[in-house]
């Protein structure tokens, strides 16, 4: 099990399963199974929802034109609807901090932003070293207020802050060769993975310097990546194509045709899920992906394991399980 896995079991053990759904659902997650029944429920949004976490105040998710959701005892309800900087700026991508207390969004014109659940605070970071292209995601480990934090977008840089996003703390590299970078995702204090827009996967263990460990020959985009451990990787890509690193071999298996966007899987039970397109939502449960079925055709864009499960997409799309 990572630290990122342990930290964050931890800290929903301690708080309870009774307090968890008291707060709106933030508990251990189960066991991924194609059986589980996915409903749709109402959204307060028709936007482009572009990713979802869960967090000790429950679930929330980020979508296009700034906009922030939290899930509540009665229902979805928008918190937050210019993004950090009031500007509408679209958010892309989301994670929180290894209590569950912050979590953190980030998006379009260098869009960078920390939302304290407990108090509802909203601390601005955006334009990183005066950066305002396009962030497509963030990975944060530590605690609340002592975070490390790594944003990646379509310059090809990463843009990391080991002081919890403070100004004058950010530093950046190129892992690749410049082309965008459509997912971050951490393991550890500063070891993680990423994807690019060249088929590539590269691996950090100082959150400074970037190796590449694949993925040759695999003719697909990188969409998704879930990082429990530098010989645990997952990779969700085009055509169906979802991609596990052993530390020594990459081994694909292929769902079927819909672009995958989001993967998400435990590294103590080898249990997740994978969405994509045309409402697709696959569960792994066993060594097998298996498609669940879905009461949407819309293009699902991220998924979380909790209690309940949620998968977000186009059109506002929420489906819990």
């Amino acid at each position: 099990m990572s630290e990122r896995e342990a930290t964050r079991r931890g800290v929903l053990e301690g708080i309870g399963a009774t307090v968890a759904t008291a707060l709106g659902g933030a508990a251990l997650a189960g066991t991924a199974t194609a059986t589980e029944t996915w409903t749709a429920v109402e959204s307060p949004t028709g936007n482009t929802l572009h990713d979802v976490e869960d967090t000790t105040a429950g679930a929330y998710a980020v979508a296009g034109g700034g906009i922030v959701l939290e899930r509540t005892e009665t229902g979805w309800t928008k918190i937050l609807g210019g993004g950090p900087t009031g500007n509408g700026h679209s958010l892309y991508g989301a994670d929180v901090t290894d209590d569950g207390k912050r979590l953190w969004f980030v998006g379009s014109s260098g869009a960078v932003g920390e939302y304290d659940v407990e108090t509802g605070v909203v601390t601005d970071h955006s334009a990183p070293m005066d950066a305002t292209n396009n962030f497509n995601d963030v990975a944060v480990t530590g605690a609340a207020g002592e975070a490390t934090v790594s944003v990646a977008g379509d310059s090809g840089k990463v843009y990391s802050s080991f002081e919890n996003g403070a100004s004058g703390t950010w530093e950046y590299t190129t892992p690749g060769s410049g082309s965008a970078i459509t997912a971050v995702d951490f393991h550890g204090r500063r070891s993680g993975h990423i994807v690019d827009g060249n088929k590539s996967v590269f691996a950090t263990d100082d959150g400074a310097t970037w190796e590449e460990i694949g993925l040759a020959d695999a003719n697909v985009d990188f969409y998704g990546v879930d990082s429990d451990g530098p010989d645990d990787v997952w990779v969700s890509g085009g055509g169906g194509m979802a991609f596990h690193w052993n530390g020594s071999t990459w081994t694909p298996a292929d769902t079927g045709d819909a672009g995958l966007r989001d993967v998400e899987v435990s590294d103590g039970d080898d249990s997740g899920y994978t969405v994509g397109s045309g409402g697709k939502l696959y569960a792994l449960d066993g060594g097998d992906w298996t498609q669940a079925q879905t009461p949407t055709g819309q293009n699902l864009k991220a998924v979380v394991r909790g209690d309940p499960a949620i998968a977000v997409g186009a059109g506002g799309t929420i489906l819990e399980a």
